[in-house]
């Protein structure tokens, strides 16, 4: 998965994907200026998709 570098909080235990509730693992900051947090099995099925509308992706 490709990632761009984001200065953002770094993810703690409380952070919860935001498609199932596991622990949160990588971070999109969207061009819109919203996030969404996604646990590592999400962040690679919706990777392709997120980069592909600009996202940012941290982890």
């Amino acid at each position: 998965m490709t990632t761009s570098t984001v200065p953002s909080p770094v993810l703690t235990r409380r952070d919860r994907c935001d498609r199932c509730r596991a622990a949160a693992h990588v971070r999109a900051m969207l061009r819109t200026g919203g996030e969404l947090l996604f646990c590592a099995h999400h962040a690679r099925e919706y990777a392709p998709r997120l980069l592909q509308i600009g996202a940012a992706l941290s982890s």
